[in-house]
C-alpha cells in the first residue's frame, strides 16, 4: 500500500496531464478506493491546490489555476529535471536577459535547499557548461544518460559507451565499446554534448549525448588533460567553426549592406553591425570557408559591397560564376 505522500504525488500527476477525471477512474488508476480520493482531494485543497469538482452522472475532478502559488510537489525525475533546466537558465539567461538569470538562480538555490540528499548528490554530479545558448532544435536525451555521464565526469571515470552514426543506425552491441576519458558535459544551441579524450584514437572528441548508449560498470579514474584552447568554451566552439583553440571562425570579412540596420541585425547571428545610414549597414561576419561566407551573405537579398579581404572579393566571384553555370542548366521554356 502506498504511503499517504506518495498517494497525493501520483494524484496530482494525474490531475496535471488532463482536464477531467472521473472519481472512480482515479480510484482505479490508484488502486484505491473512491473514499481514499475524495480525502486525499481534500487533502491537496488543503495545500493550496485548486480542485475543482465535476458535475455529472459520475462526478468528477479537475485541477483549476489558483491565484497563489501552492507548494509544489515533484517526483525525483521532475526534480532533477526542473533543477538542470534553472541551472541552463541562470547560465543563460534563456535569451532573455539578466533578470531570467536572477530569478533562476534564486529559484535553483531555493530548490536545492528543499531537495532530499540523495538528488542533491545527483544534482551535483551533473556540472554542465553552456557554450552556446539555444539557437536551434533541442536534442532528445535521456536524464538517465545525462546523469551517468555527469556522475562519470564527476568522478573522473573512464567511460565505455556505444555511440550511433548521424544515420540512426542501430547500435551493434557485439562491437567493442569505445573507451573514453570524460571531461565535460556541455550545451550548443540546445543540444548536449560530452568533451572526452579518445583512448583509442588519441584524440579530443566530441559525441552527442542523444547518441551516446553508457555502459556499465566504468573504468579505472583518470588525471585531467588539458583541452586545447584552454578552456572548454574555446574547445567546443572551435570545433564547431573549424578553428580549433580559437573562438574565432577561419574566414572572417566586411561588407556594407544596401538595407536598413533593423533588417540586419536580427539575421546577422554573432556578427558585428554597425548602422552607416537609414539604408546602409555595415556588417562583419565569418564563415568556415570563405565561399560558405559569401554565400550566407547572399541571402540578405541586396546590394553587397565587399569592404575586404581580397579573398571574399574572390569568392564571390567564384560563387557567380556557379551560379551561372547552374542557371544555364535550366530550360526556360
Amino acid at each position: 500500500m502506498p504511503t499517504t505522500s506518495s498517494r497525493l504525488l501520483a494524484l496530482l500527476s494525474l490531475l496535471q496531464t488532463r482536464r477531467d477525471w472521473s472519481g472512480e477512474v482515479l480510484a482505479r488508476r490508484l488502486d484505491v478506493s473512491t473514499r481514499t480520493v475524495r480525502r486525499d482531494v481534500d487533502r491537496l485543497r488543503g495545500l493550496g491546490y485548486r480542485i475543482a469538482t465535476t458535475k455529472g452522472p459520475d462526478g468528477g475532478y479537475r485541477l483549476d489555476a489558483g491565484a497563489d502559488l501552492p507548494p509544489l510537489l515533484f517526483d525525483d525525475d521532475q526534480a532533477i529535471a526542473v533543477a538542470v533546466a534553472l541551472q541552463l537558465a541562470a547560465t543563460t539567461g534563456a535569451g532573455l536577459g539578466t533578470q531570467v538569470a536572477d530569478g533562476a538562480l534564486r529559484a535553483l538555490t531555493t530548490l536545492r535547499q528543499v531537495l532530499p540528499a540523495r538528488l542533491r548528490r545527483r544534482l551535483d554530479t551533473l556540472p554542465v557548461t553552456v557554450v552556446e545558448p539555444p539557437g536551434g532544435p533541442p536534442s532528445d536525451v535521456d536524464g538517465a544518460v545525462l546523469l551517468a555521464l555527469g556522475a562519470a565526469v564527476h568522478a573522473r571515470e573512464v567511460l565505455r559507451l556505444d555511440y550511433a552514426g548521424a544515420d540512426g543506425a542501430a547500435l551493434d552491441r557485439d562491437r567493442p565499446p569505445r573507451r573514453v576519458e570524460p571531461h565535460h558535459l556541455v550545451t550548443w544551441r540546445g543540444r548536449w554534448y560530452l568533451v572526452a579524450w579518445d583512448l583509442d584514437r588519441k584524440d579530443w572528441r566530441t559525441y552527442r549525448a542523444d547518441r551516446i548508449t553508457p555502459r556499465v560498470p566504468t573504468g579505472p579514474r583518470f588525471a585531467p588533460r588539458d583541452l586545447p584552447g584552454g578552456d572548454v568554451a574555446t574547445f567546443v566552439t572551435g570545433r564547431f567553426r573549424g578553428s580549433e583553440g580559437s573562438r574565432s571562425w577561419p574566414c572572417e570579412g566586411e561588407v556594407v549592406l544596401d538595407l536598413p540596420w533593423a533588417d540586419v541585425r536580427p539575421h546577422a547571428g554573432d556578427g558585428v553591425v554597425e548602422a552607416l545610414g537609414p539604408d546602409r549597414t555595415r556588417l562583419v561576419a565569418g564563415a568556415w570557408s570563405w565561399t560558405a561566407l559569401a554565400a550566407s551573405l547572399c541571402r540578405f537579398d541586396a546590394e553587397v559591397e565587399v569592404v575586404g579581404p581580397p579573398e571574399l572579393a574572390a569568392a564571390f566571384d567564384l560563387l557567380s560564376q556557379r551560379c551561372a553555370r547552374a542557371g544555364r542548366g535550366i530550360d526556360p521554356s
